[in-house]
């Protein structure tokens, strides 16, 4: 089949939301879609499959494609971390014929991250946004990761964020904790009459995950502002995201070494003052590490690792037309 012909798809499914890319086998990016979340720990399996339906749906629409299977589909996914997780993933693909089971990878979202942060190249990437997660890769292609979704681990994350900014409004409520503004943030993001309130929300609706994590920026506004208990909050993120980053690079051997790291999730990915919080400790904790910007945004990462799978490597060519592709897609 010839690059012009080879017709392959990317998708990299987060808490938050689902982005689908499409390409050509010469790396040309053909259309872009966005969908809502698909980590189906926390919306469940319908509303995954639904999402990445609809990521892919409206990819094809932009790129003027027939409704017809992949030749090949790598799907990063939060949340997927064992072989039962991958296969239903993969009943999600072929139920809904977007390609054949042969054709279809998939893997958690950290390692689309990854590839798309370095190119292939070896280093660690950290995935702080709703959820948090680190993977490491070296040359030789021994890999290690953290992430164990928002009930085991998540720390540091906007989930963690907001979690303990009600934790702190209820300690407070109940005279355990000191004042903070927090209270007030929580109050009005839970629409809440009463602090008690909170107990029906979080217990009986089960608040979701993302409407905690919402609560990220509030915390990050009250740490800047000088807020000690939001601030305490940070500190203790950050120092758990780099924590996270040490073990993998310890347990890789990039220690006494210099390595790259990079960064993404809607925390870290821009500056401002939680992601200094988590450089300042990641010199202290991981002193050989390097901060570099991604090469590319994980959705690519997702392309790149279809196209090897459909025998393409990545090359400077193709890269480069990756590249240009999501430059215009930013746009």
């Amino acid at each position: 089949m010839s690059d012009t012909c080879l017709i392959v798809a990317g998708v990299d499914g987060g808490a938050t939301r689902t982005r689908a890319w499409i390409a050509a086998g010469d790396g040309s990016i053909l259309g872009t879609g966005t969908a809502g979340p698909s980590n189906y720990d926390n919306v469940g399996i319908e509303a995954a499959s639904a999402s990445i339906r609809d990521a892919v749906r409206a990819a094809r629409a932009q790129a003027r494609l027939p409704d017809e299977p992949f030749a090949s589909m790598f799907l990063g996914m939060a949340g997927v971390v064992s072989a039962t997780d991958r296969a239903a993933i993969v009943r999600m693909v072929t139920d809904t014929r977007l390609a054949a089971q042969s054709a279809v990878t998939v893997d958690h979202d950290i390692r689309i991250a990854h590839a798309a942060g370095f190119e292939g190249g070896e280093g660690v990437v950290l995935i702080a946004g709703t959820g948090s997660s680190t993977y490491g890769r070296t040359r030789d292609g021994r890999h290690h990761r953290t992430g164990w979704g928002y009930l085991l681990d998540d720390r540091g994350s906007g989930y963690f964020l907001g979690l303990h900014a009600v934790i702190a409004a209820v300690m407070e409520a109940d005279g355990r904790g000191g004042p903070t503004s927090l209270s007030a943030a929580v109050r009005s993001h839970l629409a809440l009459t009463d602090i008690d309130d909170i107990l029906r929300i979080v217990y009986h609706a089960g608040a979701p995950v993302a409407t905690l994590a919402a609560l990220a920026p509030e915390v990050v506004r009250a740490g800047e502002a000088g807020d000690a208990v939001a601030m305490n909050i940070l500190a203790t993120g950050a120092r758990e995201l780099a924590r996270m980053v040490e073990t993998v690079a310890r347990t890789l051997g990039f220690t006494g070494r210099s390595f790259p790291i990079t960064m993404v999730g809607g925390l870290v990915d821009r500056p401002g003052f939680y992601r200094r919080l988590v450089v300042e400790a990641l010199h202290d904790l991981v002193p050989g590490g390097t901060i570099v910007e991604p090469a590319l945004p994980p959705v690519a990462g997702a392309l790149i690792l279809a196209l090897e799978a459909a025998g393409v490597p990545a090359t400077n060519v193709v890269l480069e037309k990756i590249k240009q592709g999501a430059a215009d897609a930013s746009r």
